[in-house]
């Protein structure tokens, strides 16, 4: 048994070897926007820091180097499982989940529904309801924690211009209410929100216009979950100052 469980999500970022051996207390690291091809996988396993001997890797197979998860940890889990089971949507490679003896973990990529909104009715009628069918179908054994770039600032407080975003992807009504329907109000907890319910923090700031200078940016990457374990949430907090991504990382610690 782990008394203090500390896990912690970057998000497609790039860190030199010095910087990463400041986090080598971490027990779990969840990697997304995992943008390398499965013949690669080999090859960064040989690179890892000492002690993580646990790694599980998800590629895209329908668009190479497009989306992906990894899960690397200390700890060897229960069980691995990859996707939600579902053809239709686990060709991008875009859940892993782990067991634990406490909960599970999932790994997570929401898909963005792109420009013109493109893919706005596949993820709020089709991805959406899967992702929440299948925490859910989890939870009758054990809770569940969801981390992973979630493509939604949920509350106008979650983005740094909302009157001006209401049509942009990741803050349209329709995306912020199927996140409300099909996680927080199905039991699954906004732990960052919980812990810091006024606290304006973003996760995501655009390149294009230099966001991060001017912290213009959106929160877009979340830890969820089961409100069984949700109060065994000792923090759940945001590192916008660690830079190599145009996402920050974020981290929770769990006392079980």
């Amino acid at each position: 048994m782990v008394p203090d469980m500390q896990i912690f999500r970057f998000l497609g970022l790039i860190l030199s070897c010095c910087e990463f051996r400041k986090f080598k207390h971490l027990l779990i690291i969840c990697n997304l926007h995992n943008l390398n091809q499965e013949k690669d996988v080999d090859a960064i396993r040989q690179s890892l820091l000492q002690g993580y001997d646990n790694s599980y890797w998800t590629c895209s197979v329908s668009k190479l180097g497009y989306s992906g998860t990894a899960i690397i940890s200390r700890i060897k889990p229960l069980s691995v499982r990859y996707g939600l089971g579902i053809s239709d949507h686990d060709t991008e490679g875009r859940l892993l989940t782990v067991e634990f003896d406490n909960f599970y973990l999932l790994s997570g990529y929401v898909p963005n529904s792109g420009d013109g909104l493109r893919r706005l009715s596949y993820r709020i009628t089709q991805w959406d309801p899967s992702l929440s069918n299948y925490m859910k179908d989890l939870e009758r054994s054990k809770p569940v924690v969801l981390t992973g770039d979630l493509n939604c600032a949920h509350q106008e407080i979650d983005i740094w211009n909302p009157a001006g975003n209401k049509r942009s992807a990741g803050f349209t009504d329709e995306e912020r209410q199927s996140f409300q329907t099909n996680f927080l109000e199905r039991g699954f907890v906004d732990t960052f929100r919980k812990q810091h319910p006024n606290v304006v923090g973003y996760t995501y700031w655009g390149y294009r216009h230099g966001g991060r200078k001017t912290n213009k940016g959106w929160r877009l990457d979340y830890f969820l979950a089961s409100e069984s374990i949700a109060n065994q949430v000792y923090d759940s907090y945001i590192l916008p100052d660690i830079a190599g991504s145009d996402h920050s990382p974020i981290g929770l610690i769990l006392k079980l």
